[in-house]
């Protein structure tokens, strides 16, 4: 890829809370490459004319709320997880045209492994969107089975239906902060709606024995954090997906291939952590 390709950015909206270019920018110095990595807020309207324009200085693109759906019709190719989950987060820009890739699936396996979760059976899923899709299918990677899906619009979850019959993982779609009848406790509670534990109740026996995987980091910790925390139960956050996300993304951003480990991989993380202290 040519070297003169060297801006990047996360787009979305809104994205000034964002920390994707503080951690972009720790990994590209510990890389020694002298990339810029900014944040540009964007609308889905927005976005066709916006990727149109780029130039041969742009080398990527990070993608986050509401535009993981809004790019695919941008996309020239796309990594099979995309088609997969049906969303991407990542756009590599190069002569090759506008390719797009899904980091998040990989980034939230990691995560849960980190954590010491390293198989899950049932998971009660909040929100429907384009981030949901891709905790759905990692779910599906630790042999997750069955799914409940919370989802304030319970029409607009039907892709998360198929996506679980694809999957084989049996989803079933409840209104927003209806209670699950059948008094399963599922293996992991997966928020990805910012700011839902607010108007969210769990008993303490799901909050102690469920791993809450919450996606928000900023606030942090979230209000459904804290419960968590106070009922003693185990809590991953946000901030673990942001960093194993964005590991996949570098590797797309420096050499188009999201399993090629970086130079020195290991001291990048670590770089990059140390710039969310």
């Amino acid at each position: 890829m040519s070297s003169r390709r060297t801006r990047l950015a996360v787009l979305g909206a809104p994205i000034a809370h964002s920390l994707s270019p503080r951690i972009h920018a720790a990994a590209y110095r510990e890389l020694g490459l002298a990339w810029e990595y900014s944040a540009i807020e964007m609308t889905g309207e927005e976005l066709p004319g916006f990727v149109g324009a780029l130039d041969e200085g742009w080398r990527g693109l990070s993608l986050t709320m509401p535009l993981k759906r809004d790019i695919l019709p941008l996309l020239d190719s796309r990594h099979p997880m995309v088609d997969r989950v049906g969303a991407a987060n990542t756009v590599l820009l190069s002569d090759d045209g506008v390719r797009g890739f899904n980091t998040d699936v990989r980034g939230a396996v990691e995560a849960f492994t980190e954590a010491g979760v390293t198989g899950l059976q049932s998971v009660h899923i909040l929100g429907s969107g384009a981030t949901a899709a891709s905790l759905l299918v990692a779910a599906a990677e630790l042999g997750a089975s069955s799914a409940i899906v919370s989802a304030r619009t319970p029409e607009r979850a039907s892709s998360l239906v198929a996506l679980g019959e694809q999957e084989g993982v049996d989803v079933v779609v409840r209104p927003w902060g209806v209670s699950d009848r059948s008094l399963r406790i599922p293996d992991a509670v997966i928020s990805t709606v910012p700011g839902s534990g607010s108007d969210l109740v769990f008993p303490d026996a799901v909050r102690q024995a469920s791993v809450l995987f919450d996606v928000a980091y900023d606030p942090w910790p979230t209000s459904l954090a804290e419960a968590w925390a106070a009922a003693g139960g185990r809590v991953i956050s946000g901030l673990d997906l942001l960093v194993n996300q964005a590991v996949g993304q570098i590797r797309v951003f420096v050499a188009g291939d999201l399993e090629q480990p970086l130079p020195n991989e290991s001291a990048v993380i670590d770089a990059m952590r140390a710039a969310l202290a």
